[in-house]
């Protein structure tokens, strides 16, 4: 995975994802015929913010790079959002009757809080930073003529 990702479709289409998961939580559907898909589904969008979040990390060199990591925190907010309704009683994926579920379900929000700590810490939002001084203490002193 090499390649060029766009932060921001990418984004889109994954958060267009996480509505349909949780739109379709709030209907009564069939739980055995969309249990297997929602679960691939969820952890498909594990994974691309996984990568998303790698490319973050490791490019420093984004134009707009608090906006980038705030859309990241987005994504990963709604992406939170879709697993606690998942826990609910209201959704119809219930633990009696997927056992398994609970297990997957820790395990996407470890991933997401780890991730969401990793972008926090990769970058410094702009209010937060003290911007470098053009000319040092010590110039300054030096220029006004005062030791």
């Amino acid at each position: 995975m090499n390649k060029r990702i766009n932060f921001e479709d990418t984004l889109f289409i994954l958060n267009v994802r996480i509505r349909m998961l949780r739109d379709m939580m709030q209907l009564d559907v069939d739980a055995d015929l969309f249990y297997r898909q929602s679960m691939g589904d969820i952890e498909f969008i594990n994974q691309c913010l996984d990568a998303l979040a790698e490319k973050f990390v490791a490019n420093i060199k984004f134009l707009d790079r608090e906006t980038e990591a705030d859309n990241i925190l987005d994504a990963e907010w709604q992406f939170g959002q879709l697993l606690n309704e998942m826990t609910s009683n209201s959704c119809p994926f219930t633990a009696q009757l997927f056992p398994d579920m609970p297990a997957l379900i820790g395990k996407l929000r470890a991933d997401s809080v780890k991730r969401k700590k990793l972008i926090e810490e990769s970058y410094v939002p702009a209010e937060n930073s003290t911007p470098e001084p053009v000319v040092s203490h010590a110039e300054l002193n030096g220029l006004l003529g005062s030791a």
